[in-house]
């Protein structure tokens, strides 16, 4: 018996705990089996890559980025391969590209696009629409004049564009035929996010148990949490069916607040990088959905407002982040990058673990949790 490729020596982080001495194979863009000590030599692996005691873990997924290196998801397929390779480069393997509000039509256009990426870069798990249905007064960076309340045609619209690669919708539940929309988006098996919302606790349950199952970028965007008003991050908090999305650069959330959400929601944390265009990229004058942006150190802002727009984080980042000043356990820590984000979007059957029958999408970690090597279906990248 002969396989593609062995990972070996390696310190497997994957459902949850951490097993020493760990091999890994891979055959045909999946994992083959996985055990520990010398076994895998049995396999006759084509390629042997030693881990030199690393941290193994599978591909993050990033269910919520605009972009990255200087190009952002809403410009087109060379636009997208830019950014791309930058995020995969940090262990991203698999993304849903997030698109920002623009007009039905050009919204659509891009849905269509990346549609049609879908069919010829496994990689890109569909699209991201956050927005238009949006909060005029929680807006952040999105052009005011082009969010409007959700109707039946321009549901049915966007959903027509995306040809069954919807994965996620934002919106804001609140508004006239908001939940509606939730019914009409999940019915077609779209994720529903509460975000960018003036939404209270009421508003945001009654949204939860309309189908929504994702609070867009906890605490940002959305009113917050006041002792006689708890708002959404409350009832997401208390609802088991919702996963809260988090941006944890240490600027979005403060780290101790994180360590509260970690706390609420055990397993329910997905970290996201809502990066835009400036993410692995110089510091400078940005452009996000039509506004114009400014990054210094790294934090971008509105150059009108100043509100945050976007970040400029990677997944490896974030993990860090979560493990270093947050206190979260590694094995935590990396669910919150594959296997939470997937199971968000219903893919945790094909990605989000090294299990057997998974896709052969692999990050190793240096003790510093610095990415040193990335496979995606079984091939170095």
């Amino acid at each position: 018996m002969s396989v593609d490729r062995v990972i070996h020596s390696a310190a497997l982080v994957d459902d949850g705990v951490v097993t020493e001495d760990a091999w890994v194979a891979f055959d045909g863009g999946r994992v083959l089996g996985r055990g520990t000590g010398d076994g895998w030599r049995a396999l006759a692996p084509r390629a042997a890559d030693d881990a030199d005691g690393g941290w193994l873990t599978p591909g993050f997924i990033d269910i919520h980025g605009h972009g990255g290196g200087g190009a952002a998801y809403d410009d087109g397929p060379d636009a997208i391969t830019t950014a791309r390779a930058v995020h995969r480069a940090h262990g991203t393997t698999r993304a849903v590209l997030s698109l920002v509000t623009a007009d039905l039509d050009r919204l659509a256009e891009r849905a269509a696009t990346v549609a049609r990426l879908t069919a010829t870069d496994p990689t890109i798990l569909g699209s991201h629409l956050e927005g238009p249905f949006l909060d005029v007064g929680h807006k952040g960076a999105h052009t005011p004049s082009l969010l409007r309340a959700p109707d039946e045609a321009s549901v049915d619209r966007l959903l027509q564009a995306g040809a069954g690669t919807l994965r996620q919708v934002t919106l804001a539940p609140e508004l006239p035929g908001g939940m509606a929309a939730v019914r009409r988006f999940v019915a077609a098996g779209v994720a529903v996010a509460v975000g960018h919302t003036d939404a209270d606790e009421q508003t945001a349950q009654a949204a939860f148990d309309a189908g929504a199952t994702i609070l867009t970028h906890a605490f940002n965007a959305m009113n917050g949490i006041h002792h006689r008003a708890p708002g959404p991050v409350v009832a997401a908090l208390s609802d088991e069916r919702v996963r809260l999305e988090v941006i944890a650069d240490g600027t979005h959330v403060h780290p101790d607040v994180i360590r509260l959400l970690v706390q609420g929601a055990p397993g329910r944390i997905a970290l996201i990088t809502d990066a835009m265009a400036a993410a692995g990229a110089a510091d400078g004058d940005y452009e996000l959905g039509g506004l114009a942006v400014t990054v210094r150190d790294g934090v971008a802002r509105l150059a009108q407002g100043d509100s945050i727009a976007g970040s400029t984080l990677t997944q490896d980042a974030a993990v860090r982040l979560m493990v270093q000043r947050v206190g979260m356990p590694l094995p935590d820590a990396i669910a919150a990058a594959t296997a939470v984000p997937a199971a968000a979007i219903g893919v945790a059957d094909r990605f989000g673990s090294l299990a057997v029958g998974y896709a052969a999408d692999a990050v190793l970690l240096d003790a510093d949790l610095t990415v040193r090597r990335v496979w995606v279906d079984g091939d170095p990248v």
